[in-house]
C-alpha cells in the first residue's frame, strides 16, 4: 500500500492550479461569445440600430408614397391647364387675380372692413 498526501499537515506545500489547453480554450470561447453579445446588443450595428434604421424605411417608404400621390395630382392638374385655355385663364383669375385687358376691376368690401 502507497501512502498519499492528503494536504493536511505541515509538510504540504500548497499546490498551484494551472490551466489545461482544453480550459484556456474554453474561457477563450467563452470570452470571445461574451465580446460577440456585447456588439450583437450595443454599438454600431446592433439589433437596436437596426431596428430603428428599419423603421426609419418604412417611415420614409411612407412618406414618398404621400409625396408620389401629391407629384401624381398636380401633374394632372398641369396637364389639365395646358389642353383647357378656359380652365388655365380661371386659375389665373383666382388664385392670381388677373383680369383682361380692358377689363375693369371692382372690389366690393364688407360695411365692417377698415
Amino acid at each position: 500500500m502507497t501512502a498519499r498526501r492528503t494536504g493536511a499537515g505541515p509538510s504540504s506545500a500548497p499546490e498551484r492550479r494551472r490551466f489545461g489547453v482544453g480550459e484556456g480554450l474554453a474561457l477563450a470561447l467563452a470570452l470571445a461569445v461574451l465580446a460577440l453579445q456585447f456588439r450583437l446588443w450595443s454599438g454600431k450595428g446592433s439589433w437596436a440600430e437596426v431596428a430603428e434604421l428599419e423603421d426609419r424605411v418604412v417611415r420614409a417608404r411612407a412618406e414618398i408614397a404621400t409625396l408620389e400621390g401629391d407629384n401624381a395630382v398636380l401633374a394632372a392638374e398641369v396637364r389639365a391647364l395646358k389642353a383647357d385655355p378656359e380652365r388655365l385663364e380661371a386659375r389665373a383669375r383666382t388664385d392670381l387675380g388677373m383680369i383682361r385687358e380692358g377689363e375693369t376691376f371692382i372690389m366690393i368690401l364688407p360695411d365692417d372692413a377698415p
